[in-house]
Parts: C-alpha cells; sequence; structure tokens
C-alpha cells in the first residue's frame, strides 16, 4: 500500500512535522510505501489560477499540480495532518486540494454534474489544536471541519474515509514527554488502522 503524507506546518520542528515523520516510520514499519509532501517546504503556491477554473474554454493546470498529481497518482492513502488555525486547516493545505485533487484528479465531469475517480482509495486526517480536544469536539468544531473538509471531500473525490484523530493542548512549552506522548498515538494510530490485512484489501 502506499501512502501520500500531505503535511502542512511552516515550522520544520513543530509537532506536526514530527507527526507527519512518525506516521511515515510507522507504515514504513508495516512494509507500506510513503511519499511525504510537506507543503510549505516546498514552497507550494495554494493561490487557484483563473486558468484552472472549468470554463467554457476549456482549463489548464500549472506544472506544479502536474507533478504533485503524477506523484499521487498510485497512492492508496492519502493522510492530511496540519494544525487547526481558526478551528479550520491552513490556507495551505486547503488552497493543495483546490489546485490538486479538483478536475481531472479528484473528479471528472459528466452531464449534470461530476464523477469520482478516486473510488477505492482513502482518506485519514491528524489534526492539532492548541484548544483542549473535549472543546474541540463539544463546541462542534471538529464536526464541523469534518464536514465541510474529509466528508465532503471524500464524498466528491470517491474517497473512503476511515478515520480523523485530533489531538488537542498543543501549546507552546509543551513537554517533551508530551510530544512523545503525541508521537506514540499517531504511530499507534498507523498500525491499528492498517495494520489488519482485511483493511489493506477493502
Amino acid at each position: 500500500m502506499k501512502h501520500a503524507i500531505i503535511v502542512a506546518h511552516p515550522n520544520p520542528d513543530s509537532l506536526t512535522c514530527a507527526a507527519a515523520a512518525a506516521y511515515a516510520e510507522a507504515a514504513t514499519a508495516l512494509g507500506h510505501q510513503v511519499v511525504v509532501r510537506d507543503l510549505y517546504q516546498l514552497g507550494f503556491d495554494p493561490c487557484l489560477k483563473a486558468a484552472e477554473i472549468p470554463g467554457p474554454a476549456g482549463y489548464a493546470f500549472g506544472t506544479d499540480v502536474l507533478e504533485e498529481r503524477r506523484l499521487l497518482a498510485d497512492a492508496e492513502v492519502f493522510a492530511f495532518v496540519y494544525p487547526l488555525w481558526f478551528n479550520a486547516p491552513p490556507a495551505m493545505l486547503k488552497g493543495y486540494v483546490d489546485r490538486v485533487f479538483s478536475m481531472g484528479f479528484g473528479y471528472a465531469p459528466i452531464p449534470g454534474g461530476t464523477e469520482p475517480l478516486l473510488e477505492g482509495k482513502k482518506l485519514i486526517s491528524f489534526s492539532f489544536s492548541g484548544a483542549p480536544e473535549s472543546w474541540v469536539r463539544e463546541s462542534g468544531a471538529l464536526p464541523a471541519l469534518m464536514t465541510v473538509f474529509d466528508l465532503h471531500l471524500a464524498a466528491v473525490c470517491g474517497l473512503r474515509m476511515l478515520d480523523h484523530r485530533h489531538i488537542g493542548g498543543i501549546v507552546p512549552g509543551i513537554t517533551g514527554e508530551a510530544v512523545a506522548d503525541v508521537l506514540t498515538e499517531v504511530r499507534h494510530a498507523v498500525a491499528q488502522t492498517f495494520g489488519d490485512d482485511r483493511v489493506a484489501a477493502d
């Protein structure tokens, strides 16, 4: 199984980036392949271009989008790893989805609408916030995020939504022990989700 790990945090020393690395290590330990797309380190341009919006004259994607699609074409799992900023993914990640998972990769036009192009592939998300996890859930912030981001993307592209693991209380000065616990949780989630051959075969 090949995992495309898409991470969005401007600080390479952040817990978010460490979590993406932990995910990659855990998937590799299972014998899976990984490709990591660190959007900030890549300098990916998240701004949707006018030419990329389907219209009467057609549409055309930039070379950066075509390269991402090439790298992700044989991925069987898309893993998003990111912080919550104002209860939403970073604009960098939203822009990546807007440009890369759009027409021609995530879905195709058909009379009266679109059809998904990524059926059979899977989606899993890991998000982090400074707010306590209980608040993010009880306030409705996490269910709302999952509805407008994870579940919508899955529905449009035909992905199977496996899980959204959110970890709160990620604040400046967090202890090394707490960081280690988070990374252990990420590794455990990967092993738990993908360690069973039945999941890989679904």
